[in-house]
C-alpha cells in the first residue's frame, strides 16, 4: 500500500470576511500566519461599543452589529465584484426559504432577460409530467419566481425534482446563488466561484456547536470552478462573537482525523455466516478500518496505564501506618461509603419506579401536585403520551398559569395521584390562547382550597450491614493513629488509582478485537431469536436467517420478527404500508410535542403488537451488551395509511408538519422495506402480494416520478 499526500489545490482559494458592505481579505496577502489588522481593528470597534452601552438594547437581546451584513446587501456586493455564482450556506431548512423570499421581497434580481426565458424553458421541461394539483401543493409557483431571479434554496426538505433542476441551472451559471444547508457539499457537483458561511456555528440535533476545521474546509472547499475559475473564494459574513484568529485556526489546519462507523449489523451478520462461516467472517471484519482505528488507541491507554500502576506503589508506601493494615482500615471505610452510596441510588431508582408508574397511570382530565420545585403546583392532564410501557411517561399537561408542556420523572421524583378530574371541552386546542384561559381558570377554581406535602425521603443510616462496618472501622487498630487523615488522603489516591487502572484495563480489553466481539453479540443475538445454529461447533442459518438475508433496513431484525410473528398478516395495503412506515421514519419532532395521529382499526393493533417485538428485541440485545435497534417512529404512519388510500399531495401536505422533500424521501423509503418484504417471503404468501399491492398505490404522482429520475 502507498500513501499519496497532495495539498496542491487546482484553484486557489481566498478567505475573505466582509463587514458592512467592505470585503477584507483573511489573511495578510501570502502570509497565512498572520491575520488581517483591519479585521482585528473591528474587534477593538466592537468591544469599544459593548463597553460604552452600545452593546445591549432595552429587551436584553444583543443589538444587530453594524458590521453585519445583510443578506441581499452582501449579494449585492458579490455580484459587483464579480463573485457570483455563489453558495450560501445556512445551517437551517427555515433559514434558506427565508433567505430566498428576503432576497425577493427587497427586489434582488441577479438574470439577465435571456436567463431567464432559459430558465423558466428548463423548469417547466422539468415538471411537465407533474400533476397540477401536486405542483400548486409543491408552491411551484414562487419556487420558479426564484429561480428566474437567479436565487433558490437546496435542502432535504425539497423535492428531489426541484433539487435537480437547481443543481442543473447552478451547473450551467444559469443561477447566481443557492442557499444551501451543509448537506450540500457532501457528494453533489456544485462547484462555486465563491462561497459564504453567515456563522461559524450549526445545530447539530441536539446543541449549537462551532464548525470544525474538517467541516469548515468541505464547506468553503466548494469555491473555484476547475477549467473555468482561476481562484475560488470563501467569504465569512462578520457577526457579533467572530474571532479573526480563530477562523483564521480554522481555514490554516491542514489535516483532520477519520473515524470510522462501521458496525457489523444483522443482516451483515447472516449474509457472511452463509457465504464464507463464522470464523472466516470475524477475521475479515478485524482487518477493517474500524479496528485497526481501536487498535491504535489502544497505545495510549497501555502507556497510561504503566503511569498509573507506578505510582499505585507509591501511594502504598505513602499510606503505611505503624499500628496496623492501613489498606484493610481503608477499603473498610471506601466499602462503607460505597455501601452508603448504593442505598441512596436504590431508593431513588424505587422513587423513580413509583413515579413512573403514577405518571402512567394518569388519564386525560386527571388533575394532579407537581410537588415541589420552580414549577410546582396543579396541573391537568391533556395528553397522557406514549402507551408503550416501555417509553418514559411524559404526559402533556396545562398549568394554572396557563402554560401547556410534557413533564416527566426528572420534576417528579416520587408518586403522584389524581386529587381530582375535570371535562377537556370537545376540540380544546392546546395552542388556541383562550382554550387555555378557560381550562386554567377551572382549573384554578377546582384547586383553590388543596395543600400538598413533600414526600419525605426514607434514611438509610439504620442499614444493618453499614452499621457493621462503622463498627469495625472504630475497633480497628488504624482508627486511633494520630496521623490517620495524612494516611488516609494517601489511601484515597492508592483506591482512586486502583479504579483508574481497573477502568483502563477494561477499556484496553474492550478495544482489542472490539469489532469482531461485536461481531459475537450481534450472531448471539441471531442465535438467541433463532435465525443462526450451532451444529457441531459451526454456526449454520436457519430459514428465518434465509429470510433475514434480504432484509436490510436499519430495522432489519425488527422487520424479521414482525415477518416471523404474523404482525403484518391480514392488512390491507394501506395498512401495511403505513406499519412498515413505523420502522423506516425518525421524527423530526421535539418530545413536547402531542403524540402523532393514527389510524384506528387493523393498524393500532398492529402497532401495540410491533411495540411489544421491539421490546423483546431490545431485551435481547441488552442481554448481550448491545443496543442497535431503534425504537419505532408512528409520526409518518398516519400520512402513509392517507397516502396509500387515495390522498391528495395537498391534503396531506396541509394536515402534517412535512415538507413536500421528506414526504418523497421517506415514502420512497418505505417503498424500498416493502421490497424487500415481498422479497423475503415465500413466493405463494398472500401477504406478498398485499406488499405489491401497497407499493403500487403509493407510487404514484411525484413520487412515481421522482422514482423513474433515479
Amino acid at each position: 500500500t502507498v500513501i499519496i499526500v497532495e495539498e496542491h489545490r487546482p484553484v486557489p482559494l481566498w478567505r475573505h470576511v466582509m463587514a458592512g458592505t467592505r470585503r477584507y481579505d483573511l489573511f495578510v496577502y501570502d502570509q497565512e500566519s498572520l491575520v488581517n489588522a483591519g479585521l482585528e481593528q473591528i474587534v477593538r470597534d466592537e468591544v469599544r461599543n459593548e463597553r460604552m452601552g452600545g452593546g445591549r438594547q432595552h429587551n436584553g437581546r444583543r443589538p444587530r452589529s453594524a458590521h453585519t451584513p445583510w443578506r441581499s446587501d452582501a449579494i449585492d456586493r458579490l455580484a459587483r465584484d464579480g463573485l457570483l455564482p455563489s453558495i450560501y450556506f445556512l445551517f437551517s431548512r427555515a433559514g434558506c426559504d427565508d433567505a430566498v423570499k428576503q432576497c425577493m421581497n427587497a427586489g434582488l434580481k441577479l438574470t439577465s432577460q435571456s436567463e431567464r426565458v432559459t430558465i423558466r424553458a428548463a423548469a417547466l421541461e422539468a415538471t411537465q409530467n407533474l400533476p397540477p394539483g401536486d405542483l400548486a401543493a409543491l408552491g411551484y409557483e414562487e419556487w420558479l419566481a426564484g429561480l428566474e431571479r437567479g436565487i433558490s434554496a437546496h435542502h432535504a426538505g425539497l423535492l428531489p425534482l426541484f433539487k435537480e433542476v437547481v443543481e442543473d441551472l447552478f451547473q450551467q451559471g444559469l443561477l447566481k446563488v443557492v442557499f444551501a444547508t451543509e448537506t450540500l457539499a457532501l457528494g453533489i457537483n456544485m462547484p462555486a466561484r465563491s462561497v459564504v458561511l453567515e456563522k461559524l456555528v450549526k445545530w447539530n440535533g441536539e446543541m449549537h456547536v462551532n464548525l470544525t476545521p474538517g467541516e469548515y474546509t468541505q464547506l468553503t472547499g466548494r469555491a473555484g470552478r476547475r477549467g473555468i475559475d482561476i481562484e475560488g473564494h470563501g467569504v465569512v459574513l462578520w457577526h457579533p462573537g467572530l474571532d479573526p484568529r480563530a477562523l483564521a485556526g480554522l481555514a490554516s489546519t491542514r489535516t483532520y482525523p477519520l473515524k470510522s462507523s462501521f458496525q457489523p449489523s444483522y443482516n451483515m451478520a447472516v449474509n457472511l455466516v452463509s457465504r464464507i462461516g463464522h470464523h472466516a467472517a470475524r477475521e475479515i471484519l478485524e482487518t477493517s478500518f474500524a479496528q485497526f482505528q481501536a487498535d491504535r488507541s489502544v497505545v495510549g491507554l497501555a502507556t497510561s496505564l504503566r503511569k498509573h500502576e507506578d505510582a499505585l506503589e507509591g501511594y502504598r508506601e505513602a499510606m503505611q501506618c505503624h499500628l496496623g493494615d492501613f489498606e484493610e482500615y481503608a477499603q473498610i471505610r471506601e466499602d462503607a461509603n460505597r455501601r452508603e452510596k448504593d442505598l441512596t441510588r436504590d431508593a431513588a431508582g424505587q422513587r423513580r419506579e413509583a413515579a413512573f408508574t403514577s405518571l402512567r397511570a394518569l388519564r386525560v382530565g386527571d388533575i394532579f401536585i407537581i410537588p415541589g420545585g420552580r414549577r410546582s403546583g396543579p396541573v391537568v392532564v391533556l395528553d397522557p403520551g406514549s402507551s408503550n410501557p416501555r417509553d418514559e411517561p411524559r404526559p402533556m399537561v396545562l398549568t394554572a398559569d396557563r402554560q401547556v408542556r410534557r413533564i416527566s420523572t426528572v420534576e417528579i421524583t416520587a408518586p403522584v395521584e389524581a386529587i381530582a378530574k375535570i371535562r377537556i371541552p370537545k376540540g380544546f386546542n392546546a395552542r388556541n390562547a383562550q382554550s387555555r384561559r378557560d381550562l386554567a381558570a377551572s382549573l384554578r377554581d377546582l384547586t383553590a382550597d388543596l395543600s400538598h406535602e413533600r414526600t419525605r425521603r426514607k434514611s438509610s443510616g439504620d442499614d444493618a450491614e453499614v452499621l457493621e462496618m462503622r463498627a469495625r472501622i472504630r475497633h480497628h487498630p488504624c482508627h486511633g493513629c494520630s496521623d490517620r487523615e495524612q494516611h488516609a488522603r494517601w489511601a484515597e489516591r492508592y483506591m482512586r488509582a486502583k479504579r483508574e487502572i481497573r477502568d483502563l484495563e477494561q477499556r484496553v480489553e474492550g478495544r482489542t478485537s472490539s469489532i469482531g466481539r461485536r461481531f459475537d453479540q450481534v450472531c448471539e443475538v441471531l442465535s438467541e431469536l433463532g435465525y443462526l445454529t450451532n451444529s457441531g461447533g459451526t454456526a449454520k442459518i436457519t430459514p428465518p436467517g434465509k429470510m433475514l438475508m434480504g432484509l436490510y433496513t436499519e430495522s432489519d431484525l425488527l422487520a424479521g420478527q414482525c415477518l416471523r410473528e404474523g404482525t403484518w398478516r391480514g392488512l390491507s395495503a394501506p395498512e401495511l404500508a403505513g406499519a412498515v412506515s413505523a420502522i423506516v421514519y425518525e421524527s423530526r419532532r421535539s418530545e413536547d410535542d402531542e403524540s402523532p395521529r393514527l389510524p384506528g382499526g387493523a393498524v393500532r393493533e398492529a402497532l401495540r403488537e410491533m411495540a411489544a417485538i421491539w421490546g423483546m428485541v431490545h431485551d435481547a440485545e441488552a442481554r448481550h451488551g448491545l443496543s442497535i435497534t431503534r425504537p419505532l417512529d408512528a409520526g409518518f404512519v398516519w400520512a402513509m395509511h392517507r397516502w396509500a388510500s387515495g390522498a391528495t399531495l395537498q391534503s396531506i401536505l396541509d394536515s402534517t408538519d412535512l415538507t413536500a422533500g421528506d414526504f418523497v424521501r421517506w415514502t420512497r423509503q418505505v417503498i424500498d422495506v416493502l421490497g424487500q418484504v415481498s422479497v423475503a417471503l415465500e413466493s405463494d404468501d398472500p401477504m406478498r402480494f398485499t406488499a405489491y399491492e401497497a407499493v403500487d398505490a403509493i407510487n404514484r404522482g411525484v413520487i412515481a416520478y421522482t422514482s423513474q429520475l433515479e
